[in-house]
């Protein structure tokens, strides 16, 4: 992106800021980096806050898919200082790096969008209690090979995956959560079953397996190791389905 003038009400004494992300495409568990610089206007000016924030689209906090009027965030970076000074005309520039959850909420899922789905990098700078939320830079999270292999098994059984929503505190069945949200994925029953409405699944990854939730059964441990017979994940998700009535 390029520099973007924030706080336009100071006129030419406003700052500017330029965010650019080191990657638009991540996993969880992934790093994600990204450049900051700020330019000083024409005067010198006391930054009270200046922030960088992961931030993903919660279910109850948006009217709208393409809205981002009040994000839930998941990370934050601060200068070590806190506020500070910025000079008329000085350029300060840093290097941001975040550690991504496992527990990421996926915008991508099977290589495609997941209705529902949004990440972002918000910048947010405040001056005299006056705060502009400015930019917000997205960014693609792509599903981890295994929840890639349990959604396409879902897929070969005949459901559909409609859309995912992100929502606060811990989904039940989720005893090794480590996060205050979850992502609630929503699938159509197989038309053949003759049942109508959706079944939930949530996944609680970690670095070397996950747990899955379906409905109100789990967790499901699920290793990493066994996403690579896609076969063998069909057969033993349809076992676990059938043996829950679902």
């Amino acid at each position: 992106m390029a520099f973007r003038k924030f706080l336009s009400s100071l006129g030419v004494n406003a700052p500017s800021v330029e965010t650019v992300l080191g990657s638009t495409s991540v996993r969880p568990g992934d790093k994600l980096s990204a450049k900051v610089t700020v330019q000083g206007g024409g005067a010198d000016v006391q930054i009270e806050r200046f922030a960088l924030d992961v931030v993903t689209r919660f279910e109850d906090n948006e009217s709208s898919e393409t809205g981002w009027s009040n994000p839930g965030v998941l990370l934050t970076w601060k200068p070590g200082s806190g506020a500070f000074t910025l000079h008329a005309g000085e350029t300060l520039t840093w290097d941001v790096e975040f550690d991504l959850p496992w527990e990421m909420p996926l915008t991508h899922a099977l290589g495609s969008p997941v209705k529902g789905g949004r990440a972002a990098v918000r910048t947010e700078l405040a001056v005299d209690n006056a705060v502009d939320k400015g930019d917000f830079d997205e960014f693609e999270v792509h599903a981890l090979p295994a929840q890639d292999s349990i959604l396409r098994a879902y897929l070969d059984l005949g459901y559909r995956l409609d859309e995912a929503e992100v929502k606060h505190g811990v989904v039940k069945g989720g005893d090794n959560s480590k996060a205050n949200h979850w992502q609630e994925f929503e699938l159509w029953f197989p038309v053949e079953s003759g049942r109508s409405g959706q079944l939930e699944t949530a996944f609680i990854a970690r670095e070397d397996s996950l747990d899955l939730v379906i409905g109100s059964t789990g967790p499901h441990a699920f290793s990493y190791a066994q996403a690579g017979d896609q076969a063998g994940v069909t057969a033993w998700l349809k076992a676990l389905l059938d043996a829950h009535g679902l």
